[in-house]
């Protein structure tokens, strides 16, 4: 078992069992433990809004959280937009972001960044995670602040090179960061009211200038 593998294991145990993912070559670890889970469903997204998108959208429908798999500070980035909205609406998401293997990030390859500083300004919690060793605890201690906060209705989040929920920190070849963000319940039965709300009103010439 890899550090990967323990990513997922940690993700399921705490009710995780949705990752939408845009991988690189450095999540290949993460993409084949994921395939090693039944339990777990991936969704493959062709760009990084689409995934942290449908992520937001799958936690406000749901009120689960989803994992998101990005490519290195970039990709982080391209999903930026999404993850705010997460954020702001406190929206529960964890972001998993891998980074370059820990000897190619001296070399300052093409793709190196920040990506501590890229979560940050959008996460309520975010941890770097050195190596597989240190997945478990890290996860588990995310996990345990966004319940304690989940109770008040927003969690912190965490973040860094390796795993979820604002945190990060290598994970097999590359590194994860995570995101977790605030808890916001939204009822099915309130959707489809609002929904035929929005419907009945759609002709109507009093609402139609409404944002």
């Amino acid at each position: 078992m890899n550090g990967a593998d323990v990513l997922c294991d940690v993700l399921l145990a705490n009710g995780v069992n949705v990752c939408f993912a845009n991988p690189g070559t450095s999540e290949m670890h993460f993409v084949a433990a994921l395939d090693r889970k039944p339990e777990m469903r991936c969704v493959l997204g062709l760009a990084e809004g689409v995934v942290t998108g449908a992520a937001d959208g799958y936690a406000r429908m749901t009120d689960r959280p989803a994992a998101t798999l990005l490519h290195t500070g970039p990709g982080l980035a391209n999903g930026l937009a999404n993850i705010h909205n997460a954020r702001r609406a406190r929206v529960p998401m964890i972001n998993i972001v891998g980074d370059h293997a820990s000897y190619h990030l001296p070399l300052d390859a093409p793709l190196t960044s920040d990506i501590e500083g890229l979560a940050a300004p959008m996460s309520n919690w975010v941890r770097r995670i050195a190596g597989p060793a240190d997945v478990r605890a890290g996860r588990a201690g995310g996990f345990s602040r966004f319940a304690d906060a989940s109770r008040h209705r927003y969690a912190d989040p965490a973040g860094g090179r390796g795993v979820g929920r604002g945190q990060s920190a290598p994970v097999g070849q590359g590194g994860a960061c995570g995101a977790a963000f605030g808890r916001r319940s939204y009822r099915a039965q309130d959707c489809r009211s609002h929904s035929r709300r929005a419907r009945s009103r759609r002709h109507d010439p009093a609402w139609a200038g409404r944002a």
